[in-house]
């Protein structure tokens, strides 16, 4: 005889990183608390577990989400990408690059989530996305340039209490394309705080 399905428990197929995994879980598992403790991904961080810091933000359609407000089974069919599929290969994605050049971290622990985070920036704003910091929001404006303070603004849901933001700040405008510096020349501190 089948064993009785639970009202509680549902068998999902999460697609993360390009993988499939198949997964029993109960409706009230969080996608953080599947991909850290159900599949070992745990690039991706629990903070505050209310939606608040973005430690724990992933991509699922490409664009930001935080994890610990999303429910697992809401992820179902859905391509997320989580800290450790954003590389290609041994190959940095440019936003890693660009963080890890210019110090966008410190302690380290909100860094996968201001990547993601800013992966998604980066596209929202290509995409021509107004935010708040966007003086004319009107749609054949186009895209408004990306200054320091819509980085900030467009940046402002992941928090980093070590306070790095001026590299991080840095570190999107890079990857974007934004300011470019030639290839090898590192960046002060001095530097970073003038750009900023």
């Amino acid at each position: 005889m089948d064993p009785v399905p639970s009202p509680t428990h549902s068998g999902i197929t999460l697609n993360v990183n390009g993988e499939k995994h198949a997964l029993a879980v109960d409706h009230r598992t969080t996608l953080l608390d599947a991909l850290r403790e159900r599949l070992d991904l745990t690039g991706t961080k629990k903070g505050c577990d209310q939606g608040q810091c973005g430690a724990c933000t992933v991509l699922v359609d490409g664009r930001r989400t935080v994890a610990c407000l999303q429910f697992a089974v809401a992820a179902e069919g859905r391509e997320i990408t989580t800290i450790e599929g954003v590389a290609e290969g041994e190959r940095l994605h440019p936003v890693q690059q660009a963080f890890l050049d210019l110090d966008g971290y410190q302690c380290g622990y909100c860094t996968p989530g201001q990547i993601c985070s800013a992966i998604a920036v980066i596209e929202e704003h290509a995409a021509g996305w107004p935010s708040a910091a966007t003086d004319d929001v009107r749609p054949e404006a186009g895209p408004p340039p990306l200054t320091p303070d819509e980085i900030r603004e467009r940046m402002s849901g992941n928090l980093c209490r070590c306070g790095a933001y001026v590299a991080i700040t840095q570190a999107v405008a890079r990857a974007a394309g934004a300011r470019t510096a030639p290839a090898g020349e590192k960046t002060t501190t001095a530097d970073r705080e003038a750009a900023a």
